[in-house]
């Protein structure tokens, strides 16, 4: 009786140390526990969890981004997710991959609320954006969100040339926001645009115009060039590259160059910049080194239907105008002049404040009609005089 009192009285103990003692629950699904590596190999790792239970992690279970696996060893402690309360072996089933997926939901969500940003890497590209892959969560940043200097301006919005714009982004490290977050369907919308409006924001309001800034060639079109500095976006218009004709900005940098601009407008987050006016305006001299009636030579630049330009100098473009190439009426441009050509032309006008030299080829063979004529008239009365 007093032995059966006493196995009562035992029995009766553990139980209550069992209540009292949480941590001697059984792990249950969907938990995350703590416990000591007791035995590493190749197919798997089994993890002693408070010494109650054993549990085990194998395949692809045992692999996570953080590359966890390559740095344990038997001893260590590790954190695992629940997948199975037990399989047939009676082994906890755990998991360091969902371990790790979810401590990066949890970063993820805390960074939606507080509007944090976060480091990512894009592991993939397409065409209508970067591509991530966590532990099994899908992030993208679509191309509208990246940054203006990792927006791929592209002419005519090739898709291949797109794409591979994209594809240099692949394993750089970026700064985002998160836009939206579906744990449900495990996919995060991304913007780096957004991880940078802070800064952005405070550039915008600190920039004034006259000021010179550097920055890097972030785009080229056919209308110019794009700088992107201090988180800012801003266009040298084709118009302001250089003081002479530029015929493709292309010729003035290429994409990633360091250059210097300076701001001439700024309306609202629209900023406008110049490289030319960071030089001499050549025009200022035109008028001293270039006369009305003296005589130029120059190469023929470009026909146009109403002209042909013809380049003095490395700044200096004059303009025969169609009236002034030959005398007559639907003059052909290109049956006189062709690009490439060495011409000699008179000018007949210049304005240094439009930017503008006016050439004549017409002038220049009246004069050496009149000129001949007056030869001829010389010569008659020289004749005339010996007689």
């Amino acid at each position: 009786m007093t032995q059966a009192k006493s196995k009562y009285a035992s029995s009766t103990v553990m139980e209550e140390l069992m209540k009292k003692s949480p941590e001697l629950s059984h792990p249950q699904a969907g938990d995350t526990v703590d416990g000591t590596i007791t035995l590493m190999s190749k197919r798997r790792i089994l993890v002693d969890i408070d010494g109650f239970s054993t549990g085990i992690i194998s395949g692809k279970e045992a692999h996570d981004s953080a590359g966890t696996l390559k740095s344990l060893q038997k001893g260590d402690n590790v954190s695992a997710y629940v997948l199975e309360e037990e399989d047939e072996d009676g082994l906890v089933v755990l998991s360091l991959r969902r371990a790790s997926q979810e401590k990066t939901w949890s970063k993820f969500k805390k960074a939606y609320e507080s509007g944090d940003v976060v480091k990512v890497v894009p592991s993939e590209a397409n065409k209508g954006g970067l591509l991530l892959n966590i532990d099994g969560i899908k992030g993208f940043i679509p191309v509208s969100q990246l940054a203006p200097l990792h927006y791929p301006r592209v002419d005519g919005a090739d898709a291949a040339e797109i794409l591979s714009r994209l594809q240099k982004l692949v394993g750089m490290e970026l700064s985002v926001k998160v836009l939206n977050i579906d744990e449900d369907g495990g996919k995060l919308i991304l913007s780096e645009k957004a991880g940078q409006s802070e800064a952005r924001d405070e550039s915008l309001k600190t920039l004034e115009t006259g000021q010179k800034v550097k920055g890097k060639v972030s785009g080229i079109v056919k209308f110019g060039i794009f700088v992107a500095f201090d988180g800012l976006e801003g266009l040298v218009h084709i118009s302001e590259i250089a003081w002479g004709h530029v015929k493709d900005p292309s010729d003035y940098g290429k994409l990633g160059d360091e250059v210097e601009v300076l701001v001439i407008g700024k309306e609202k987050d629209k900023i406008s910049l110049s490289m030319k006016r960071l030089i001499p305006d050549p025009w200022i001299e035109a008028s001293k080194k270039y006369k009305v009636g003296s005589i130029v030579e120059g190469e023929v630049s470009r026909i146009t239907p109403f002209g042909a330009f013809v380049k003095l100098d490395d700044e200096i473009n004059g303009l025969i105008h169609v009236s002034e190439v030959a005398e007559g009426e639907n003059i052909d441009v290109g049956s006189f002049l062709k690009a490439g050509e060495a011409v000699k032309a008179k000018i007949i006008n210049i304005d240094s404040d439009e930017h503008r030299v006016g050439l004549s080829l017409k002038a220049l063979v009246e004069k050496k009609v009149e000129e001949k004529k007056e030869e001829e008239e010389s010569n008659e009365k020289a004749g005339q005089d010996e007689e």
